[in-house]
């Protein structure tokens, strides 16, 4: 899974300073046949872009366009006049009449043509937090992405075009003007954004684009967006290969999602992948080591991402079962669950305690059916024509809170269960965009709860360099109950109250004076509501950690003046010790 992990890339918005290549990639016209009985091919389905060079190629003027393609109009705005066919074209009527040519209700001249007044280019100025130094941030960033216009005045984005955003810009196509954006909602695991223009300018002939469905295998799509290369619109076009879900780069999640050959570079996220007159999916990611094979986020995982934030303002999430499950493949091992020769299933293998299963399913449960849809023994079920997905796909596709019919295999007797379905947290997070990360500083020692991006800090290939229990925790251990945290000592800063804890340093803390500690908060509260002589901190591998409690307290301003460090506690920390009447450790110099 690492593996696929590290080949998946965001397309990432390029950034202002990238390294610009450029190769024709203008068709040149083939030389007309001597006694051709067919006419020349129709130019609708080239972009707006083309159209100049080719009809001069063919010696058309340019000049003479009518309006014949519908227009589809979002309630944002109207549609520009969709260029025709010159007259000299008129082997199309003939080709047409002799049934040599099939016409579409809406051709893909027109939907790119509708495209081009929906599709903004977007700027974010972002800065991401320093999880060695927790109390700065890193370097200010300039970034690009793409973006499309939907109903209600908003604009549909990538997560990863805005996360951990300063300053957001957008830019219609063919307009010189950049109008502020806000970000309205953001959903990291599926990697989306919803933004916000308040300026009624922009508005001005905007056109809204509508969301369709889950194209089929080979069906051709046209991808907008602003790729790397050059500053104006880009127009790809490529076929859907596969539909499945995919581990989503960004958000380290499982989703559905579509892969194409089209030619996708950083710059296009955010982009609309185009079908017909309809959105079939968002440009977000390719698999790099690879040529043409890009990746959009489908029609359903758009929609519960929009429904979820109309209905309760915000990003909800989308839900998890909460178990673990191993394939049934073998024969041996279905016979000695009591599994028939008919029935086929996963067998459950771990239950995340935070989960509603945990409270229903047991280990060694044989999972037959989803909400009455059958589970094969490979944990796949049936999906359009003659397709499989896996059955995770049912259940992210759930609403929180909505309830999930399971049958079971248990015992031998089969059972039907009720199982309320919610987003679930893991022990380790997987990502901390858009807020600052939680730490306390004491005596100099710098406490964090873990997170994979404190992990990803060490480095490209942070799996091997980062420190190897703490990676294999971050992995793999489930939360035991709500608000949990592992809490590490990620560095000493060095004063005279710590020499020879030095070494110490990216082990988990265990203790506080006895006590277990459960997050960085109740670490926090422990050790500012110490009363006792010595305060003791016990680390991984048996390790102690003993200081002179008033000592050490004195010792943490100056190593805060020392570090040029404004507090010794993060903003939730001292705002959760306001709450609850404690003292606050906020040292300053």
């Amino acid at each position: 899974m690492l593996a696929a992990a590290r080949s998946l890339r965001r397309l990432s918005s390029c950034s202002s300073s990238s390294v610009r290549s450029f190769r024709s990639v203008l068709p040149h016209p083939p030389p007309p046949a001597p006694s051709a009985p067919l006419p020349l091919p129709p130019l609708r389905t080239f972009t707006r872009a083309l159209l100049p060079r080719i009809a001069a190629a063919h010696r058309f003027p340019t000049a003479s366009f009518s309006s014949s393609a519908p227009s589809h109009l979002g309630e944002c705005g109207g549609a520009r006049e969709v260029p025709a066919i010159p007259e000299e074209a008129e082997g199309e009527e003939a080709a047409e009449e002799a049934g040599l040519l099939v016409r579409h209700d809406t051709d893909a001249y027109a939907a790119v043509e509708l495209a081009l007044d929906s599709v903004v280019k977007v700027f974010t100025v972002s800065s991401s937090p320093n999880y060695f130094l927790p109390w700065q941030n890193k370097a200010q960033r300039e970034s690009m992405g793409s973006g499309f216009v939907i109903p209600g005045r908003r604009i549909v984005t990538n997560a990863h075009v805005v996360a951990d955003h300063t300053f957001v810009l957008v830019r219609k196509h063919g307009s010189p003007t950049k109008y502020k954006a806000e970000v309205q909602a953001v959903g990291h695991e599926c990697d989306l954004a919803l933004l916000t223009v308040e300026s009624e300018e922009f508005w001005d002939g905007v056109n809204s684009l509508e969301l369709g469905d889950i194209p089929f295998l080979q069906e051709a799509v046209a991808v907008v967006g602003y790729p790397q290369g050059g500053d104006n619109i880009s127009v790809t076009k490529g076929v859907v290969s596969r539909v499945e879900p995919t581990q989503y780069a960004h958000g380290a999640t499982q989703l559905m999602a579509i892969q194409i050959d089209a030619a996708i570079n950083p710059g296009n996220s955010g982009g609309p992948a185009i079908m017909g007159d309809k959105v079939a999916g968002v440009a977000f990611q390719n698999l790099s080591g690879a040529e043409n094979i890009g990746y959009i986020i489908p029609v359903p995982v758009i929609k519960r991402f929009i429904s979820g934030v109309e209905e309760s303002g915000r990003y909800s999430g989308f839900c998890t079962l909460g178990v673990s499950c191993q394939a049934t493949e073998n024969v041996q091992l279905r016979e000695c669950f009591g599994m028939r020769s008919e029935m086929t299933g996963v067998l459950v293998s771990r239950i995340n305690p935070l989960s509603d299963a945990y409270k229903i399913l047991k280990k060694d449960d044989i999972l037959l059916e989803f909400d009455g849809v059958p589970i094969a023994n490979d944990g796949t079920v049936p999906f359009r024509n003659r397709e499989r997905i896996t059955f995770d796909h049912l259940v992210s596709m759930k609403k929180p809170e909505e309830t999930a019919v399971l049958k079971v295999l248990r015992d031998g007797e089969e059972q039907e269960l009720n199982v309320t379905l919610r987003p679930l947290q893991p022990l380790v997070p997987v990502h901390q965009f858009d807020k600052l990360p939680s730490y306390y500083i004491f005596a100099g020692f710098v406490f964090i709860p873990l997170t994979q991006p404190y992990l990803h800090e060490f480095g490209e290939d942070w799996y091997n360099a980062s420190p190897r229990r703490l990676c294999e925790r971050a992995l793999r251990e489930l939360p035991k109950k709500a608000g949990e945290q592992l809490v590490i000592l990620s560095q000493v800063l060095m004063d005279d109250i710590n020499v020879g804890y030095e070494r110490l340093a990216e082990l988990q803390v265990k203790k506080v004076n006895g006590v277990e500690v459960e997050n960085l908060k109740h670490l926090c509260s422990l050790v500012e509501g110490c009363t006792e002589e010595n305060l003791r901190f016990d680390l991984d591998d048996e390790r102690v950690i003993v200081l002179k409690y008033q000592n050490a307290r004195l010792a943490t301003s100056r190593v805060l003046k020392r570090h040029r460090i404004p507090s010794a506690m993060s903003s939730d920390l001292v705002k959760d010790q306001a709450t609850n009447g404690e003292v606050e450790a906020s040292f300053t110099s």
